[in-house]
C-alpha cells in the first residue's frame, strides 16, 4: 500500500461514521442512463459499470472500513422507487430523505446534525454514490489513514486528492501547500480551482495540483464550525431544527425549511471560501473517475476491462 505504518494501524475508533451522497439528479449523464435503465433514475440507482448500482458499490467499499450501523444514505424522496429496493433493509434511522435536491451542502449539513444528535464527537467520512474506484481496498485504506489522522486532529477537514490523468476541465482542481506537521501525504490547501479552462487546467497538472474527488474526512465538529464560518443563514436554519431531529415533528419541518432554499454547492460556497481550514492527503495507487459524463464511464469501462451488455458500437455518440 506504500502507506506509513503509522497511519494503518489497527485502530477501534468507535466513533467513525460514513455518508454516502445519494441524492444528486444525474442529469448529465440521462442520456445514457436511459439507454441502460429504460427509465429517468439517476445514475447512482443504475448499472453502469457492472452487475450492481453505482450505490451498491459504493456501499460495499464503505463497508471495507465502516460499521454498516454508522453508515447514512442521503437520498431525495422523488427517489424512492430507485432506492427502496437497495436501501430497504437499512434502519430507517439511517436514510436521510431530502423533500427535494437542494445541492450537497443542505445534504452534508442535515446528514452532520442527525449524526451529531446522537455522537457529537464522531468523525466522519462523506463519500459520492457516483464514482469509479479501481481498488476499493487500496483506496479505502486512504479512508482509514484520514480517519486516524482526524481522530488525533479534530480541527482538519481532509479532502482525498488525486493525481491527475490529464488536464480535466470538469473537475475540481486542489493546490496544496507545504505538508503538515507530523503527517505523512497531508498537505495545507492554498486554493481550489473549480472546473479552470484547458489551459488552466494544463498548467495545475505541471504544477502538482490534484484532482478533488470530493471524498472528506473529518470531525462533525471542524464540519459544522466550517459550514457556519462559509454559510451563516443555512447553518441557523438548520440549526433551530435540531432540536425535532429523531421525532415525528421533522419530516414536516424539514419539508417547510427545503420549501424555501436555494440550490448550494459545497465546494463552490464552503470549501473554495475556507482553504486555510483543509488538509488534502494525496491518494496513491488508485486510479479514480467521476462519472458525470458519458465520456468518463467509457473510460472507466476501459481502466477496469468491462464492456457490460449495454455497450455498442453506437454508444460513442455519447461521448
Amino acid at each position: 500500500m506504500s502507506m506509513p505504518a503509522s497511519e494503518l494501524d489497527s485502530t477501534d475508533f468507535g466513533k467513525e461514521w460514513a455518508v454516502i451522497l445519494a441524492g444528486g439528479d444525474g442529469t448529465r449523464l440521462k442520456s445514457l442512463t436511459r439507454k441502460i435503465a429504460g427509465d429517468e433514475r439517476p445514475k447512482q440507482f443504475c448499472s453502469v459499470l457492472g452487475k450492481v448500482t453505482l450505490l451498491e458499490e459504493t456501499r460495499t467499499r464503505v463497508a471495507l472500513e465502516l460499521a454498516r450501523e454508522r453508515t447514512i444514505y442521503v437520498v431525495n424522496r422523488i427517489h424512492e422507487p430507485y432506492y427502496a429496493p437497495i436501501l430497504g433493509n437499512e434502519p430507517a434511522s439511517n436514510l436521510v430523505v431530502q423533500p427535494s435536491n437542494r445541492g450537497t451542502a443542505p445534504a452534508i449539513l442535515y446528514s452532520l446534525l442527525r449524526i451529531a444528535a446522537v455522537d457529537p464527537h464522531a468523525v466522519v467520512a462523506f463519500l459520492p454514490s457516483d464514482h469509479y474506484v479501481s481498488d476499493n481496498e487500496r483506496f479505502m485504506a486512504h479512508i482509514h489513514a484520514a480517519l486516524g489522522i482526524t481522530c488525533r486532529r479534530t480541527d482538519l477537514v481532509i479532502l482525498l486528492g488525486l493525481d491527475p490523468e490529464s488536464p480535466e476541465v470538469e473537475y475540481g482542481w486542489i493546490e496544496p501547500t507545504e505538508p503538515i506537521h507530523g503527517q505523512s501525504r497531508v498537505y495545507g490547501v492554498r486554493r481550489f480551482w473549480e472546473k479552470p479552462n484547458q489551459l488552466l487546467a494544463q498548467l495545475l497538472q505541471l504544477r502538482g495540483c490534484l484532482w478533488n474527488s470530493f471524498v472528506m474526512v473529518a470531525s462533525v465538529q471542524a464540519l459544522l464550525g466550517i459550514i457556519e464560518s462559509a454559510l451563516p443563514e443555512l447553518y441557523s436554519s438548520f440549526i433551530v431544527l435540531a432540536p425535532f431531529l429523531g421525532t415525528p415533528e421533522e419530516p414536516n419541518l424539514i419539508d417547510k425549511l427545503y420549501a424555501s432554499m436555494e440550490e448550494i454547492n459545497f465546494s463552490h460556497q464552503v470549501l473554495a471560501h475556507r482553504p486555510e481550514r483543509l488538509a488534502v492527503l494525496k491518494v496513491t495507487g488508485v486510479r479514480w473517475n467521476d462519472l458525470g459524463e458519458p465520456r468518463r464511464v467509457l473510460a472507466s469501462l476501459s481502466m477496469a476491462g468491462v464492456r457490460p451488455h449495454w455497450l455498442e458500437p453506437s454508444l460513442p455518440q455519447f461521448a
